[in-house]
């Protein structure tokens, strides 16, 4: 598990989170949602050593995130960025980078690497463009390569800034589908995203910040219940019961 504690960072000395405390943990997604701006990137990178802290802590199974080595940080957390290079390999080989962590120097691939990248292209449901080239694959077919890459690393946790960008709608569902699977074989999964109807209808827990703080903290419901969504966005988050859940939808704003 990855707790943060009264985590603050920043850039050129410039801090955009400000002690914000929470716990990526264990069987549950998490969503990360607030205005653009509001350091949800910068909270991520921090929480992985990719963005240095100028406050608090970082603890990763209890151990100061410090004290690791990057490639011990590597094991225990993959990260599936908001940009991403487009190298001039196939995205089958693109996978394969997700398995670095898990390999000596000079990395050799095994059987179980090439087993893993195999179940991770499936899971992504990319499968069918592994064998081309990263360049020629449209924006959504390489968001579900990285998104394979990650899962390639097959990590304890996995931290998602944005993922169904470049998605339409179906594969939006998919994607959290993924999540809630992952979850459900115990890993915790973070997930940055735009859409709250989607957030909120997948995710287990809500972090919402504002201007770098946390606003709202707790299980979805918790913090559909405490109106900090609507106050934050300035929407109207709206839901109607069904027979499969709870399903969420933008109202009008008292503002409207």
């Amino acid at each position: 598990m990855i707790e943060l504690k009264n985590l603050s960072a920043g850039y050129g000395g410039r801090d955009v989170v400000h002690g914000v405390s929470l716990a990526f943990s264990p069987g549950r997604v998490l969503a990360l949602l607030g205005p653009n701006g509001c350091g949800k990137s910068t909270l991520l990178r921090t929480a992985l050593g990719l963005n240095p802290k100028s406050g608090g802590e970082v603890l990763m199974d209890g151990t100061p995130m410090e004290s690791l080595t990057p490639r011990e940080r590597a094991l225990k957390a993959a990260y599936l960025s908001q940009s991403r290079s487009v190298p001039n390999i196939t995205a089958y080989k693109m996978v394969l980078h997700g398995r670095f962590p898990h390999l000596s120097y000079p990395r050799r691939y095994r059987k179980e690497d090439y087993e893993a990248v195999d179940r991770a292209l499936e899971r992504a449901d990319a499968a069918d463009v592994a064998r081309r080239s990263m360049g020629e694959l449209s924006g959504g077919q390489r968001q579900k390569v990285y998104l394979a890459m990650a899962l390639a690393q097959e990590t304890p946790t996995l931290l998602m800034d944005e993922p169904t960008t470049f998605l339409d709608v179906g594969h939006q569902l998919e994607v959290m589908a993924a999540a809630r699977r992952l979850a459900e074989e115990g890993r915790a999964v973070v997930m940055v995203l735009h859409d709250l109807p989607l957030a909120m209808r997948g995710a287990d827990d809500v972090a919402l910040l504002s201007d770098g703080r946390l606003a709202a903290y707790g299980t979805a419901e918790e913090v559909y219940r405490s109106g900090a969504l609507d106050q934050v966005f300035g929407v109207a988050l709206c839901r109607v019961e069904t027979a499969s859940g709870w399903q969420y939808y933008y109202g009008y704003s008292q503002n409207t």
